[in-house]
């Protein structure tokens, strides 16, 4: 196995900083944005570009959490217990325009999931997509409206993010499993 470093610390900050100036370039009315991290490491991207929002309109914007581990269509086959962690969504997404935050979007599966889990709390008059890296590879027709990073793998390849808030560092590793 071989570990390579696309990301650091830097680069990830310069990114959330882009993805929060293109939130706010994209949508006029900064006060119908809600942001909602998807569990694990999108819930502290989201605090990160909600705080970035602030600093940079002096709006605050409204900051949840989804936890979609019973919308996935592949939980009843893993081997291991899901941790639940729990959605925490304490405003209406009526009428506003929802943007999810994920660490990796891959397959596409999990947005599928966040969707279906989103449509227990309202009717959003849009959602729109965040990530801090596109690795491609989709199975599902989803894109990403905001992307930190495009980073092309190939079968064997494995995108690794790691957070200050849940990993003690800010990275982004390629990780080629090797035989």
């Amino acid at each position: 196995m071989s570990k390579k470093i696309l990301m650091d610390s830097d680069s990830v900050s310069r990114s959330i900083t882009r993805l929060s100036y293109e939130i706010l370039e994209k949508n006029l009315n900064i006060q119908d944005i809600v942001l909602i991290g998807i569990h694990n490491r999108g819930v502290p991207l989201a605090m990160r570009i909600q705080n970035k929002i602030c600093e940079i309109s002096t709006v605050s914007l409204d900051q949840g959490s989804l936890d979609i581990t019973f919308h996935r269509d592949d939980y009843r086959k893993r081997l291991v217990i899901p941790q639940v962690k729990g959605t925490d969504i304490s405003f209406s997404l009526d009428g506003k325009t929802v943007i999810l935050i994920d660490d990796v979007l891959y397959t596409g599966r999990t947005i599928r999931a966040a969707i279906d889990e989103l449509n227990s709390f309202g009717r959003a008059a849009k959602v729109q997509l965040a990530v801090l890296v596109d690795r491609g590879h989709r199975e599902l027709p989803i894109k990403a409206d905001y992307v930190g990073k495009n980073i092309p793998t190939h079968e064997g390849e494995h995108v690794s993010v790691t957070l200050k808030e849940t990993d003690d560092v800010d990275s982004v590793y390629l990780i080629r499993i090797t035989e």
